[in-house]
């Protein structure tokens, strides 16, 4: 099956050629994906190397933290993006955004305020995990709306932390 996946506005062509065998482009890499204790962690041994990530359903796209950075990964299969290319569909920027804790922690640092600007990409807030800290960051330019923690605050998995308009 093909697929392609979207991470960070960079388009992927990804084929899963069986349980332990990916495709992307030209590169057949050896995989090796498994849940931890039924939480949203996944070891992911890709090629021999060993990572910890944090899976979930975001607001339409997939997030995932690994290596303490934060990715948005949209994902269709080619049929699926044909489609919607035929029909006109287009991504909607608008409407609010709520950034969710991708898992429990501690909120180390906010590093913006309520009506300020922010741009794609840009660090919002510093989660400290399982002695890992991880930058929580804009899914896209918008302004900041409320802002529902703060520093030292302990804060569960899928609470809602912030909002972007």
């Amino acid at each position: 099956m093909k697929y392609i996946t979207t991470i960070d506005n960079k388009e992927f062509g990804i084929e899963i050629m069986d349980e332990r065998h990916i495709r992307i482009g030209e590169r057949l890499l050896e995989v090796d994906f498994e849940s931890v204790s039924g939480q949203p962690v996944f070891s992911l041994i890709l090629d021999g190397k060993s990572y910890e990530s944090f899976v979930y359903q975001g607001e339409g796209d997939w997030e995932v933290l690994i290596r303490g950075q934060q990715y948005q990964v949209n994902i269709e299969d080619e049929r699926e993006k044909r489609l919607k290319a035929a029909a006109g569909a287009g991504v909607v920027e608008g409407g609010e955004f709520h950034l969710k804790a991708p898992m429990p922690g501690l909120v180390v640092a906010v590093l913006i305020e309520e009506g300020q600007e922010v741009k794609k990409g840009q660090v919002m807030l510093i989660l400290e995990s399982m002695k890992m800290q991880n930058e929580l960051k804009a899914p896209r330019d918008g302004v900041m709306g409320r802002v529902r923690v703060k520093a030292g605050e302990s804060v569960e998995q899928r609470q809602t932390l912030l909002s972007v308009h």
